[in-house]
């Protein structure tokens, strides 16, 4: 993140003098936490999906909890995982998984995982049986329960009400439950409010950038965010960085090299529409205050309404037809001296959202991305020409299975540090 803020300038060293005859004393040396002295924090884990997300946050959650543990108490206990046919548990509710066995334990179909060696038992998936596995366990450990969601699934997005409410803490990429029905949304929130819960969804916007808990710091010390817009969308940042209109290169050549690369979606429709931009523009309106519904959103969508209800090879095969459309939005956005960009845009005081194919001077920092890059620009009372300052800005990847679960592992650390770990977060 950078602001037009100036850093703090260091104060120079004070020097005590006990008489007219200067003495030097050597600094006392830092104290640092024994393990002794931490207080230990169990959470029992479980992870309801293990695919592209889902299996590297498993990995890098084992290959980190014992650091975790000895420098900060936080005992983060792999008490098991589920994809949508199986699921396994420990055999030893009070140890876990076996961490050192998931690397190479844990791969594919929790059906295939060598429970022998992980120290697990697998069985058909159940998910109210899963979680209250993790519950009984939490409860007769003395310890706390987190059901780590890394599917995309309204079913199971349907469940975090009911496990917050009995006390289960919820972790999330998935953006169907804060971007959903703003009934469902408002009835999570409460039952974490009233069972003391935490819902922390860090991974819904920009993959492991921290975009939603800067709009929580933000309004929690104060701050009134007026605007929020950026690239929210890794796959739509990828194809208008990539796309040469000046160079004659048709806009549908880039979204087919971008599908055999594996950047958008099978349908590239599914990018293409909006509709994954506007759910993580409803998800940062809520975030500053507005209670938006998707319906609410205006959005632009890409997808010629000719080719919307055909199949997805009709599509593909019939893209070029309309390459000259956006060709001609690309030239006169030229003339001005300006590029295209797909973004999403929440104005705070009106309580609009939108999704937009905007224009942008070359100098401003969505026209400077690179790849799959994500940027978010935030304008608030702080951070704006009102306040003296300049917007404050957040970009990096925006999408990609590590650094996605990268912050879902941010998640469960900022987790175990409201619990009492002492994790630095």
């Amino acid at each position: 993140m950078r602001s037009a803020a100036l850093l703090a300038r260091a104060h120079p060293r004070v020097h005590a003098q006990a008489s007219s005859t200067s003495t030097k004393t050597k600094p006392a040396p830092a104290k640092t936490l024994s393990r002794a002295s931490m207080k230990t924090v169990p959470l029992h884990v479980g992870f309801v999906g293990t695919g592209l997300i889902g299996g590297v946050a498993v990995k890098q959650v084992a290959s980190r909890a014992g650091t975790l543990l000895e420098q900060t108490g936080l005992d983060l206990k792999l008490a098991g995982a589920t994809d949508s046919k199986s699921m396994i548990l420990a055999s030893d509710p009070a140890a876990g998984l076996a961490n050192d066995a998931v690397t190479g334990g844990a791969d594919g179909a929790v059906a295939d995982w060598n429970a022998e060696a992980l120290s697990g038992e697998i069985s058909p998936c159940d998910l109210d049986a899963f979680a209250a596995a993790l519950r009984e366990r939490a409860e007769a450990t003395g310890a706390h329960a987190v059901i780590v969601d890394n599917t995309s699934s309204e079913a199971v997005a349907d469940r975090y009400e009911g496990w917050l409410a009995s006390g289960v803490h919820v972790v999330t990429p998935n953006k169907k439950a804060n971007s959903g029905d703003l009934k469902r949304f408002k009835a999570i929130r409460t039952a974490a409010t009233s069972s003391g819960a935490k819902w922390l969804c860090e991974g819904t916007i920009g993959a492991g950038l921290p975009i939603v808990s800067t709009l929580r710091t933000l309004r929690a010390s104060g701050d009134e965010i007026r605007s929020v817009q950026g690239v929210f969308s890794g796959t739509m940042s990828f194809l208008f960085n990539t796309w040469d209109p000046a160079g004659g290169q048709p806009f549908s050549e880039v979204v087919l090299a971008a599908k055999a690369a594996g950047f958008t979606e099978p349908d590239p429709r599914d990018d293409l529409n909006g509709m994954d931009v506007a759910r993580k523009v409803v998800i940062a309106a809520r975030e500053s205050g507005v209670d938006l519904e998707l319906a609410d959103v205006t959005t632009r969508s890409l997808v010629p309404p000719s080719l919307e209800s055909c199949d997805a090879a009709e599509y593909v095969s019939r893209m070029a037809e309309f390459d000259g459309d956006i060709a001609k939005e690309a030239a006169d956005a030229a003339s001005r001296g300006n590029v295209l960009r797909f973004v999403g845009k929440v104005d705070v005081e009106k309580g609009v959202g939108s999704v937009e194919l905007g224009e942008f001077p070359k100098t401003h920092p969505f026209a400077g991305l690179q790849g799959a890059d994500n940027v978010v620009e935030i304008q608030s009372s702080r951070y704006s020409a009102v306040g003296g300052s300049t917007p404050l800005i957040v970009r990096g990847p925006g999408a990609g299975a590590a650094v996605t679960a990268g912050g879902v592992f941010g998640d469960l650390c900022k987790l175990g540090a409201q619990l009492g770990a002492s994790v630095l977060i």
